[in-house]
């Protein structure tokens, strides 16, 4: 049975049982106060009847019953009782509404405490069935000469009451038929907020809600209108320095993160991407969304955030693997490219230039590969530059690495990834710097030392150098004098980060349009960073 159902059903039962119970109730109530206010309005009579003159001289007279029957018909039919019986102290009967019974005892056994001087309301069985009986002493003097007794009979009473219980009746289907409807209505408007789910459904959408936002690994925040926070997962709750135990939720978002925009968001509703702010000296990136209902009101935000350096260290790794990629291609274009010169040669005849051919080519290759063996013995770097080494063939670019160049005393804690970043990205844009250069000869060269205490790279090219209003901006990230890729102006700023990331610093010296060389020195020992900020350099734009 589906939720809706469910509440209809059990608020429809639960409006019976009360119909039930308050017709009951309002049943009892009434019986009893239309018995009391009878019983007081039959004493009342009965004791006005009993202070009547009349009636007390008639005691004294030959036949009462002639002076008395009159006079207690007359009351009984203006007060609407079911009788006025009057009789005396031996309880013979000098009035009753059936003048066959007079002169014979009265019926019911309740005229004791009335010979006793007392009033009473009494119930008993007379003649005339079950009633409800007002019973007043006849003084004469202070003497009880007789009684006199007023009475409604019960099942007039019962009358009035099942009048009275017709209308509760009404009352009651009226009020069960609203409260179904109203039933109907609540339970619509609870399947409509809950989206037609059912309770399982709810439950296993919580958990899975909550295992999602736990495995996500960046901070996930969210609040309400009122800036109080609704949920918060344990990453956030890592990243704030706060205890798990620690409940957030309920707790107003500045108190837990400072110079947030999550309020703007809700009142703006405008998202914000890739904010970046500070958390405990950190820089974090935020995604900051608001939350809609199906009205397309603003009802609350959530804010994502990670650590900017974790992007930066991915960007490395994809900087590095298409660098990779193209290096790959590139060998195997070259490779392509001599194999179809080879093919060709072996086709005319020329097998003398075809083994001169592949002479030529396996001492190139086997020179650099041996080269790097031996003074690049690192796998990761030597393989770089090789796939640099093929990418420059390809491109028609004269790349060497100077034979004096020795890379084998690196250390185990410098990254190799930070070094495959800071020459794959200076040799690239070496590469792009000759490649618009209308010169004939593009030369690139490559040199590497680990003597000393600092690791040394330094990149040359013959390109058109770098002009002298530009050459202060050329670390900003996204700055490019290129207008051909989406994705220049940001090798640079990697490099440099790279840099900073090792305690190094990075110069160049530029002569405009001779050509530009990029230095660079790492220290090798972490005890030996330099003093200087990542990122000083020295500049010459003249000739």
């Amino acid at each position: 049975m589906r939720l809706h159902t469910k509440l209809m059903l059990g608020i429809s039962v639960l409006i019976i049982v009360l119909g039930v119970i308050i017709e009951f109730t309002f049943k009892n109530i009434m019986e009893t106060k239309l018995k009391h206010e009878i019983g007081l309005k039959a004493l009342s009579v009965a004791e006005s009847i009993s202070n009547m003159p009349e009636i007390e001289s008639a005691f004294h007279t030959e036949n009462p019953s002639s002076i008395i029957q009159p006079i207690a018909e007359e009351i009984r039919k203006d007060v609407g009782a079911e009788f006025i019986v009057i009789g005396n102290r031996n309880e013979i009967r000098y009035s009753h509404p059936n003048p066959k019974r007079l002169g014979k005892k009265m019926v019911g056994g309740d005229n004791d405490q009335v010979f006793k001087g007392e009033s009473v309301i009494s119930e008993s069985v007379g003649t005339l069935g079950p009633s409800l009986r007002g019973k007043a002493p006849i003084f004469s003097g202070n003497k009880v000469i007789g009684v006199v007794s007023v009475g409604y009979l019960q099942t007039d009473i019962a009358t009035e009451v099942e009048k009275v219980q017709k209308k509760i009746f009404v009352a009651t289907v009226i009020i069960l038929i609203g409260g179904i409807l109203v039933a109907f209505l609540i339970s619509l408007n609870i399947k409509r907020a809950i989206f037609g789910l059912e309770p399982k459904e709810i439950a296993w959408m919580y958990q899975e809600k909550h295992a999602i936002l736990e495995s996500i690994h960046e901070g996930i925040i969210a609040i309400d209108t009122e800036g109080r926070i609704t949920v918060v997962n344990e990453t956030a709750h890592s990243i704030l320095k706060v205890p798990i135990s620690t409940l957030l939720r309920g707790k107003r978002i500045e108190q837990v993160l400072e110079n947030t925009h999550l309020l703007d968001v809700v009142q703006t509703g405008q998202a914000e991407y890739d904010q970046e702010f500070l958390i405990a000296g950190e820089v974090y990136l935020a995604n900051r969304i608001p939350i809609f209902n199906n009205k397309n009101e603003v009802i609350g935000a959530v804010a994502s955030f990670r650590n900017k350096s974790e992007l930066a260290n991915l960007l490395k790794e994809l900087s590095h693997i298409k660098t990779y990629a193209e290096g790959l291609r590139a060998q195997t274009h070259e490779y392509s490219n001599r194999m179809y010169t080879l093919l060709g040669l072996i086709q005319l005849g020329s097998y003398k230039e075809a083994i001169d051919f592949i002479s030529k080519e396996v001492d190139v290759a086997q020179g650099l590969i041996q080269f790097l063996m031996k003074e690049v013995p690192d796998p990761v770097l030597a393989a770089f530059i090789l796939g640099k080494s093929s990418l420059a063939s390809e491109l028609k670019i004269n790349f060497s690495i100077d034979r004096e160049s020795s890379f084998k005393d690196l250390p185990e804690d410098i990254s190799r990834d930070s070094l495959v970043t800071i020459i794959g990205n200076l040799v690239n844009n070496a590469f792009e710097a000759v490649r618009e250069s209308e010169k004939e000869e593009k030369r690139v060269s490559l040199f590497l030392t680990d003597l000393g205490k600092e690791l040394i790279i330094e990149v040359e090219d013959n390109g058109m150098g770098i002009d002298e209003n530009t050459s202060g901006m050329i670390f900003q990230n996204g700055f490019t004098t290129k207008n051909t890729s989406s994705n220049a102006g940001i090798g640079l700023s990697l490099v440099q980060n790279a840099i900073k990331d090792l305690g190094g610093n990075i110069t160049f010296s530029s002569i405009r349009g001779e050509g530009t060389i990029f230095t660079i020195a790492i220290p090798k020992s972490r005890g030996n960073l330099n003093e200087g900020e990542s990122g000083n350099r020295s500049v010459n734009c003249g000739g």
